[in-house]
């Protein structure tokens, strides 16, 4: 993967981190199918890339998604059934990726995340917003139903506020947003960039095992019955004790303990 790979998308790895930058500035990044595809492609390579800790969604440009392609929404308002089915099956099919991707992949939204858009930022396990962004699903105004990302919109947004966001189909703030819980973090509109890698590099630093299983576990246990989930996680424990990250995690804490002690 290299920097110039494919025109709608920029892929580069470096340190640890795949920056996947949304490369249509002139159309504000909105999505279209070779996006679309181009991003199941990178979530595939980088998902068994052993150089990559983190992956980094961004946008280049004013915006970081402003949705689907006007000349997408104009091909979708003349398929038949089955044509229109394949399409969403695309765009699920990136979801699905991300949410089983080994690594942690943060969004760091600027300007605009809007219909499609702010599906792709929600499907994200973690949201970096730029203080001045805006977030929402407008789609209700066409008469469409932003569908997929609602499995995911609901875990992180409680019932009420998902039903009000996808209905009433307002733009909300970057503090809003996190008020929901749909951002994690705000941060400040001067040295945004600067303060999105250093929070994307402090968590490259983490044990890349241990975060993967964290990551895994934590989904993996949608739907699971008490018991059963005590029971993954102690499964999850003990791979986590075999791995080196974690004997060498455990040496240095017994060894700062005892240097303390003496």
């Amino acid at each position: 993967m290299t920097p110039d790979e494919g025109d709608e998308l920029r892929v580069e790895v470096s340190e640890g981190i795949a920056r996947l930058t949304l490369n249509r500035p002139e159309k504000r990044n909105a999505l279209n199918g070779a996006l679309v595809e181009a991003l199941l492609r990178a979530m595939e390579e980088t998902a068994a890339d052993p150089r990559v800790r983190v992956v980094l969604l961004e946008g280049a440009g004013k915006d970081f998604c402003s949705g689907a392609d006007l000349a997408e929404l104009e091909r979708i308002a003349g398929m038949g059934p089955e044509a229109s089915l394949e399409d969403a099956g695309r765009m699920g099919r990136l979801f699905q990726a991300m949410r089983a991707h080994p690594r942690p992949i943060v969004a760091a939204v600027h300007g605009k995340a809007l219909a499609g858009g702010c599906g792709l930022a929600t499907a994200c396990d973690l949201i970096l917003a730029r203080e001045d962004s805006a977030f929402g699903f407008p789609e209700v105004h066409l008469g469409f139903v932003p569908a997929m990302v609602m499995t995911m919109l609901r875990r992180k947004v409680v019932e009420g506020r998902a039903f009000e966001l996808v209905t009433r189909g307002d733009r909300v703030s970057a503090g809003e947003a996190q008020e929901l819980g749909l951002v994690n973090r705000v941060l400040p509109e001067e040295g945004f960039p600067a303060a999105v890698m250093a929070y994307v590099t402090e968590l490259a630093s983490r044990p890349p095992s241990a975060v993967s299983l964290t990551k895994r576990l934590l989904y993996g246990l949608d739907g699971v019955a008490f018991n059963e989930g005590i029971a993954r996680g102690a499964e999850v424990n003990t791979l986590a004790r075999l791995t080196e990250a974690c004997r060498e995690g455990v040496r240095r804490f017994l060894s700062r303990s005892r240097s303390e002690k003496e």
